[in-house]
């Protein structure tokens, strides 16, 4: 494996990681309908919850549904 490949491997490490963190990040700001944290009444907090646990599901379906394919 030469230098790089190497760099290659380590860039696309670091990309997806921070890939990762911006999604996860509009997701939340979407599920709180862009009010900051200390804004949301109960109701909302809850709505928010709900929306981030969708989300979760969501992700984990199609990382199922990309297994699944590969076979």
């Amino acid at each position: 494996m030469n230098a790089n490949q190497m760099m290659n491997m380590v860039m696309r490490l670091f990309l997806r990681k921070f890939m990762n963190k911006g999604v996860n990040a509009g997701i939340d700001l979407a599920a709180r309908r862009g009010k900051p944290a200390a804004e949301l009444s109960p109701q909302d907090r809850q709505r928010a919850r709900q929306a981030r646990q969708t989300a979760k599901r969501a992700r984990q379906a199609a990382k199922i549904t990309r297994k699944i394919g590969r076979f």
